[in-house]
């Protein structure tokens, strides 16, 4: 029997109850001392997952064992003399990809939900039974989970094994009636697990799936070895999210965004989800093999703190659609229509000109995980900003040196990932700079310890593509190519998706010189009613600098605002080819995109 046996019952999936033992064989002499974590690796929010925890009770044999409480997350048995069993439930009802959820339709849990690790257990082996629930209307329901298995069924019930704690907790299991679509990767066996409601082209998605995996695999020379890997995927209404794990992922995605039956071509929202693919799955390598030390370190009690999350979060999202291309999924054309989407995103956050990249990486866990009305003004995103400062080394690698932004990520795999070893603060840009030989050190002060704006269109320019800005079309006008539709007027707020509630309120604009507040629901602009699918229409009756009254409900007070509306900024990147230019540039732009585009 291992050191550590936990098992695990959706007991009550009407009341969203699991219940859980833990089985300690050689309990502490002193009094074993329980400990759950507060975050989960991946998600840099201490989301104090104890607090779900409910009924604890411990036994040896048939004995009661008194519990001590030490914090808000550690538990202390009274000394025992004999196996301690640990029995307790967790209320499961988050539906994200971050903590655990039972109902009647699913059950679906990560260890770091679930377990609480034995304190001087936890580089032990672990194994855990997971059990079938009682309720009749759950008889159909499976189990997948890329935990290695010792004795399962056909439905996956039974018992699994980890080789420590932290395994354990890396692995998230999913129950339910779901379906499987098997593919296979390099001799490795992939499934896209499916729960929820849903129509889909069932080839094209496993196919699209099994390029992007290809060619990420192929990268790093196949490795590493996997003997699976799943993308769990709970499919609803809205929703867009993944958390990546050692041999799998969890994600969350809407009806609209999976390929439809019939369909020929792979719409925005299909390649969406295929992006968000890619970049969990980039993650087995960068994250979950080569990682920060502050991460790697980490016991998950408390915030671990690092300022690379550019690194992490930043190159993984100038992969992921990346991948896309070199799949064949995506046209060049395509491609760069995403980095001018991402490129407009930085242009119209005023926070870019407030936080550094490395700011942004450290205070995640209280401004990134928990933005308030203020976060557009005050912070920028390391996804974003990242993914840009990722594709500015990629093309001064390319300028300047004979390596590219995939040479120094195989370096950082065969130095870090492979054996193991935790990525010290900064390791990515010395380890570009030392790979290129080049003195990278003025543009790393400059896109990751200031505001300045990025070298983009410089850079992109000697790749012979040129960049225009240009006044955005609207609100759905995101950035690419012009949809030819004009505006020319600009209020200065966001509103909330499919509502006339005011999201954010942009500093330096008409709405906060208005004294327009974060939560105002809108009623009427320049004496008509103001309808969610209408805002771009009724932007484009407006002049800029004429004053129009704006009337908000803010609680239950109606109030009268006077705005001036300002003209449209022209903040939307457009990127487009350039004819003139030498043969060098050419075949420097077709060796970064991988194919001829002229």
């Amino acid at each position: 029997m291992s050191a550590v046996h936990y098992v695990v019952r959706p007991a009550a999936p009407r009341e969203h109850l699991f219940e859980v033992t833990c089985t300690v064989a050689e309990p502490d002499p002193a009094g074993q001392v329980f400990r759950m974590p507060s975050w989960i690796r991946g998600s840099y929010l201490v989301r104090d997952f104890a607090k779900h925890v409910v009924d604890v009770a411990a036994r040896c044999g048939e004995a009661a064992v008194a519990l001590e409480r030490l914090d808000k997350r550690t538990l202390r048995c009274a000394p025992v003399a004999g196996a301690l069993t640990l029995r307790y439930r967790v209320f499961a009802f988050d539906a994200s990809v971050r903590k655990a959820y039972l109902d009647l339709r699913r059950g679906f849990f990560n260890g770091s939900s679930l377990f609480y690790c034995p304190d001087g257990c936890g580089d032990r082996p672990f194994t855990v039974e997971i059990l079938r629930s009682e309720d009749p209307a759950c008889a159909d329901w499976r189990v997948a989970t890329a935990l290695s298995p010792l004795n399962v069924d056909a439905a996956g019930y039974g018992r699994y094994q980890a080789e420590d704690y932290e395994a354990l907790i890396d692995h998230p299991v999913e129950m339910g009636a779901f379906e499987a679509l098997d593919f296979e990767v390099d001799g490795v066996p992939h499934a896209l697990v499916l729960a929820g409601r849903y129509t889909l082209d069932r080839a094209r998605v496993t196919e699209d799936l099994r390029r992007i995996c290809e060619v990420e695999r192929r990268m790093f020379g196949g490795e590493p070895a996997l003997t699976r890997y799943l993308f769990l995927t709970n499919v609803v209404g809205r929703g867009y999210g993944g958390l990546e794990h050692r041999s799998s992922t969890a994600l969350i995605c809407s009806r609209k965004d999976l390929p439809q039956p019939g369909q020929t071509e792979r719409s925005q929202d299909y390649r969406n989800f295929l992006g968000l693919c890619s970049h969990e799955y980039f993650h087995l390598w960068n994250v979950k093999r080569i990682t920060a030390a502050a991460f790697a370190e980490s016991d998950l009690a408390a915030e671990a703190y690092t300022r690379d999350l550019w690194h992490y979060e930043g190159v993984t999202s100038y992969y992921d659609d990346l991948f896309l291309l070199r799949a064949g999924l995506v046209d060049a054309a395509a491609y760069l229509d995403v980095i001018a989407r991402n490129a407009t995103r930085i242009e119209r956050t005023p926070g870019a000109r407030v936080q550094t990249l490395e700011d942004a990486s450290f205070e995640a866990w209280t401004k990134y995980y928990q933005p308030d009305e203020n976060a557009a003004n005050a912070t920028v995103s390391y996804y974003v900003k990242g993914a840009l400062v990722a594709l500015c080394l990629d093309l001064s690698l390319r300028l300047q040196s004979a390596i590219t932004l995939d040479d120094v990520m195989r370096e950082a795999w065969c130095r870090w990932g492979r054996p193991g070893v935790p990525v010290p603060e900064r390791g990515l840009e010395h380890l570009a700079q030392e790979l290129s030989g080049c003195d990278l050190a003025a543009f790393f002060e400059r896109a990751l310890r200031s505001t300045e704006p990025l070298p983009l269109a410089e850079l992109l320019a000697c790749f012979g593509i040129g960049v225009t800005l240009r006044p955005a079309a609207g609100d759905s006008d995101v950035g690419g190519r012009d949809n030819g539709v004009s505006q020319v007027c600009a209020l200065g707020l966001r509103l909330r998706p499919g509502d006339t509630r005011v999201a954010v309120v942009l500093s330096g604009g008409a709405a906060a010189a208005a004294g327009v507040h974060p939560g105002d629901q809108l009623v009427a602009l320049d004496g008509l009613r103001v309808h969610a699918g209408g805002w771009d229409d009724a932007l484009r009756r407006l002049q800029p600098g004429r004053a129009v009254a704006l009337h908000v409900f803010r609680d239950d007070e109606l109030l009268a605002l006077d705005i001036v509306p300002d003209a449209v900024p022209a903040d939307t990147w457009q990127l487009e080819w350039l004819d003139d230019v030498d043969a060098a540039v050419r075949a420097r732009r077709d060796a970064w995109l991988g194919a001829e585009v002229s």
